[in-house]
């Protein structure tokens, strides 16, 4: 099954209380998953990360076996298309987790978009972030 995620990923402060966001969609739009959670006190770039590889989880989970990723994190989709490399020590790990989830799809491909464009995923890191911090 052919799927698109879309997801997010971000801190107050960078490095700040961190939540992400994540939505699974059906190739005709409807929402197969969602995933909302408060991630801790970490940067940006974690949460962009952690929000990919919790979305991928909840795609598999959904029998997903091809997948097209949307994000607005140009450094994390570029490094996962391997057109960037990691150099960042603290993103190595995270990078290393999502590489290895991404072999147990048929097909797999990063985009990035504007904030614009990733909205519901965006929504659901501040609602993650503000019942945390509350």
């Amino acid at each position: 099954m052919r799927v698109r995620a879309f997801t997010d990923g971000g801190a107050r402060g960078n490095p700040g209380p961190a939540g992400i966001g994540g939505v699974v969609y059906d190739m005709e739009g409807n929402v197969l998953a969602e995933v909302s959670e408060f991630i801790g006190h970490t940067t940006n770039n974690q949460a962009e990360y952690r929000a990919l590889i919790e979305t991928l989880k909840a795609a598999k989970a959904c029998g997903a076996t091809e997948v097209e990723c949307y994000m607005d994190s140009q450094l994390v989709a570029k490094q996962m298309s391997r057109e960037y490399k990691v150099k960042d020590l603290n993103l190595q790990k995270v990078f290393i987790e999502a590489y290895n989830l991404v072999q147990e799809f048929k097909s797999i491909s990063f985009t990035h978009v504007y904030r614009e464009k990733n909205k519901a995923a965006d929504a659901l890191v501040n609602k993650a972030i503000d019942a945390a911090i509350k």
